[in-house]
């Protein structure tokens, strides 16, 4: 089963360079932004735009499913999150020591 996008759990971002990321927000498909699982629990439809007319801003058409075995794609997917997952908590505490040193600089600066 593609990617259900009428599945109120369906997002996608655009990003400036055009690449489009499509994935399930509870994370519920290991084969995303290719397939869902076929039997997913969770799957709901979306309400909010039942019966409208979509124009030419519709997000473009998924591309193929690489030719790769399930199993495999969504093994290298995982090993994928598993690294940006182990790089995040990091990341995060970099950024609020700057936002707290830029805080205390401005504060210094005007007493």
């Amino acid at each position: 089963m593609s990617m259900r996008e009428e599945c109120k759990h369906f997002q996608s971002r655009t990003y400036a360079s055009g690449e489009v990321a499509r994935f399930c927000i509870l994370d519920l498909a290991p084969e995303a932004p290719w397939r869902c699982p076929a039997d997913c629990p969770s799957y709901a439809p979306r309400l909010a735009d039942v019966g409208w007319d979509h124009g030419t801003l519709v997000e473009p058409a998924l591309e193929p499913m690489p030719e790769v075995p399930g199993e495999e794609a969504a093994a290298l997917l995982d090993r994928a999150e598993d690294i940006v997952n182990s790089v995040a908590p990091e990341v995060l505490d970099e950024v609020r020591r700057e936002d707290r040193s830029r805080g205390r600089r401005w504060w210094r600066r005007h007493r």
